[in-house]
């Protein structure tokens, strides 16, 4: 067997399916939080893509809760938190998320 086969085979590539574009811009989050809690909250989108985003948020949210973002623009959106953590350079806890519907941020 091709070694260089056997070590494609075994590393994922790690580029995104879709570019990721820094922002800024505010957008109210509802959601659940870890203890069950519900919460609606303004958080802040740093980074989006076609499909999903990265959020700062002030809230430990589970990874594969279902939330709800309202953006400035637009239109309500259903997302799945599919990352959680908290930045090492400046401590804020952020999210993955990735939109519901197919369309993502530009439907209509």
């Amino acid at each position: 067997m091709n070694d260089e086969r056997a070590r494609g085979a075994v590393v994922p590539s790690q580029r995104p399916r879709n570019p990721r574009v820094p922002v800024e811009f505010a957008l109210e989050v509802r959601g659940t939080n870890v203890a069950g809690k519900a919460f609606h909250l303004r958080a802040q989108a740093v980074k989006i893509s076609r499909g999903g985003a990265t959020i700062i948020i002030d809230a430990e949210v589970p990874t594969g809760s279902v939330v709800r973002l309202t953006p400035p623009f637009g239109r309500e959106l259903d997302a799945e938190v599919n990352g959680a953590w908290i930045d090492e350079m400046d401590g804020r806890r952020r999210i993955g998320v990735k939109l519901l519907d197919q369309d993502g941020w530009f439907a209509d």
